[in-house]
């Protein structure tokens, strides 16, 4: 997570990744299961209120994520919805069939799909990638070589952003007496992209080579950061055990569609 976008630190933020991981894949199986229309409509409503009091963010960045979200959410179930099959046809045209049925399945899926993504931002915007990574070490027994690899990987990645910006900047000077056709499409490309490669290979060898000497092997080792579980860790799945009962509530008590089944 990026520091400059978060405005607050909130509970999610103190709870343990590893809880936060199992909440999400229980959720993403809980939701397969679910069949009930208004449920999901629901469920979806709460989990977007749980990730703007979670996520802490800036809101116009958590908008950001929200709309490339709804636009995958929508892409991901348009083959269900253009080629489904029923009885009560809305839309008709050479291969696209569009029927009640199969709008009402293909939108099930896109909440389905919300409602992961929303938990999953959620995580993304109160979680660190040290603590990630020190958690799996710590809880899951990861091998510290391959965890502290990664965390170095993360670390890599604005410098290997910078260099890119630098090597553009670079060229378009160097442009200025070359030939154009020295530099044309695909060789514009390999201008960037070979001597990027290259200065990124060097930098991970010496990064590799020092975290050898280091000590950087799997052995048994101290941690500078202790990542621990709490009472938060409960609160958390309670909360969302709250959230997934108060939207079957919902749906029982205050139906919006009424469709129960929509296999």
């Amino acid at each position: 997570m990026i520091e400059s976008w978060k405005t607050r630190h909130t509970f999610m933020d103190d709870v343990n990744i590893i809880t936060k991981l199992f909440i999400g894949i229980a959720l993403f199986f809980m939701v397969i299961f679910i069949h009930n229309f208004d449920v999901m409509l629901y469920l979806v409503a709460l989990m977007f209120i749980f990730m703007l009091f979670m996520s802490g963010a800036k809101l116009h960045i958590l908008m950001g994520f929200v709309a490339f979200t709804l636009l995958f959410a929508l892409s991901s179930s348009l083959f269900m919805i253009f080629y489904g099959s029923g009885q009560h046809e809305l839309f008709k045209f050479g291969f696209v069939h569009i029927t009640v049925e199969s709008l009402v399945r293909g939108l099930h899926l896109s909440l389905r799909t919300l409602v992961v993504s929303f938990f999953g931002l959620s995580i993304a915007f109160s979680s660190q990638v040290i603590t990630v990574f020190y958690s799996f070490m710590q809880h899951l027994r990861v091998k510290p070589k391959i965890a502290y690899a990664f965390m170095a990987a993360f670390r890599m990645l604005p410098m290997i952003i910078e260099s890119f910006f630098q090597l553009r900047n670079a060229l378009k000077m160097r442009y200025q007496i070359i030939q154009k056709q020295h530099y044309r499409g695909i060789r514009r490309i390999f201008h960037l992209l070979i001597p990027l490669l290259s200065q990124n290979m060097r930098k991970a060898h010496r990064l590799s080579v020092a975290m050898e000497m280091k000590g950087f092997r799997d052995g048994p080792r101290t941690y500078y950061y202790k990542t621990s579980f709490s009472f938060r860790d409960l609160g958390l799945i309670g909360c969302v055990i709250v959230i997934v009962t108060f939207a079957f509530l919902l749906s029982q008590f205050i139906p919006i569609t009424g469709i129960l089944d929509v296999r």
